[in-house]
């Protein structure tokens, strides 16, 4: 069992609410990076801030779960009618039948940030009403998202920094291979926080201007917020061919370093070449690669190499968080939607505020959109650590039911 369907999915981040928001801002190369003004941070960078998280109200018996990142994933879930398909899939199979896996990398850290600034003066105790295990916890978002949509099977999160929610749609699939689910909800929800930004900047990665991937003046990330998911079935034997497959997946680890990529790409080739073979696909049945594309100094220069090894120069590619920024723990997640769209609309998104292409980095970056049949797209998610994950998506059409 290789091939599932993305029966349903939907994305929600600065570029956009739904689908139709997010296309409309792909196909007019429009950007959702601005100036920081989240909350008290006071640094010179750009972020990716979604509108109107802040006005999320989630149901009274889910308001233990109450956060930005949960108010972000509902968000997300009430877009494209994403939560009725589920709901119609729950009925099918079963509620303990859906499985639940969810890419994370922050999760609710912005709520104990914030219950800090209310702490006791006298005992030094956070407030009564912060619930860590419903906000904080890393499990908070699956949990959340298992019991908003009704649903008693398998849930997990994986946070394996970038790559979380790309590795979700593994997870899925090796629980769907061993008969133990017959759906599964995947997807990434990672939110704004003040750890995230004062950290990155700590690290010296974050950009004072909107990021540049691949620009030979790049100088760091934006970080970005978003909520995407997906419900993934097995491929039924009657499908339109416009439908979308996840074809391959491949995983690799690097264990180089604690937050830089092997200089030479290897775990991220390693990670490609696995998702192809699964796939049943050589590069050059490639239309399209979403790059992971940081537009940091080392990501790129490192991705690239692994990118060349395998593809060549060739190869249309682009990074579109020039667009989102980077959403870290939701940026495998995010991209997947993208590729979905690119694959349904014949749109290769041209990365968005490149100016000067780095000529170390021999790669086909597009700076402008491409329209053309596309058959067969991979996107690619590295994380700190060398957690490695890529993802070959394809139409119906083309794809092989195995």
């Amino acid at each position: 069992m290789n091939s599932l369907w993305l029966s349903h999915f939907t994305a929600t981040s600065a570029i956009g609410h739904g689908l139709q928001q997010t296309l409309s801002a792909l196909q007019q190369q429009h950007g959702g990076l601005a100036p920081c003004a989240f909350d008290t941070v006071d640094l010179s960078t750009y972020v990716g801030e979604v509108a109107g998280v802040d006005d999320v109200r989630l149901p009274a018996h889910l308001a233990d779960f109450d956060c930005r990142n949960n108010r972000l994933a509902l968000l997300g879930l009430m877009q494209d009618g994403f939560a009725d398909a589920v709901t119609a899939a729950s009925q099918k199979y079963g509620a303990q039948r859906v499985g639940v896996f969810i890419g994370t990398s922050t999760s609710g850290i912005l709520q104990t940030e914030l219950a800090y600034r209310r702490l006791d003066p006298v005992s030094g105790a956070l407030p009564a009403d912060f619930v860590y295990g419903s906000t904080h916890n890393t499990f908070s978002v699956a949990d959340f998202t298992r019991q908003y949509l009704g649903l008693h099977g398998p849930a997990a999160v994986v946070s394996s920094a970038c790559s979380s929610s790309a590795k979700v749609f593994a997870s899925a699939r090796r629980m769907m291979a061993a008969g133990l689910i017959d759906a599964a909800v995947v997807g990434g929800v990672d939110s704004l926080c003040l750890t995230t930004l004062y950290g990155f900047h700590s690290l010296g990665l974050t950009s004072t201007q909107a990021c540049r991937p691949f620009d030979i003046d790049r100088d760091g990330i934006s970080i970005g917020e978003a909520a995407a998911f997906a419900l993934l079935e097995r491929v039924p034997e009657q499908l339109d061919k416009s439908a979308v497959l996840l074809l391959g997946v491949g995983e690799s680890s690097d264990a180089h370093h604690m937050s830089s990529p092997h200089p030479e790409g290897l775990g991220a080739r390693l990670a490609m070449q696995d998702a192809l073979t699964m796939a049943g696909l050589d590069a050059a049945n490639i239309d399209y690669i979403n790059l992971h594309g940081t537009a940091t100094p080392s990501n790129d220069a490192a991705e690239t190499k692994a990118v060349a090894a395998l593809f060549g120069p060739t190869t249309p590619c682009s990074s579109t968080k020039g667009a989102t920024g980077h959403t870290l723990g939701a940026a495998g997640g995010v991209e997947a939607v993208i590729c979905a769209l690119a694959l349904q609309h014949g749109l290769l998104p041209g990365g968005l505020n490149t100016q000067q292409l780095d000529a170390a980095l021999p790669l086909n970056y597009l700076l402008a959109n491409r329209e053309q049949a596309v058959h067969h797209v991979l996107s690619n998610s590295f994380g700190f650590g060398g957690t490695n994950c890529s993802l070959v998506f394809g139409l119906a059409a083309e794809g092989r039911k195995k």
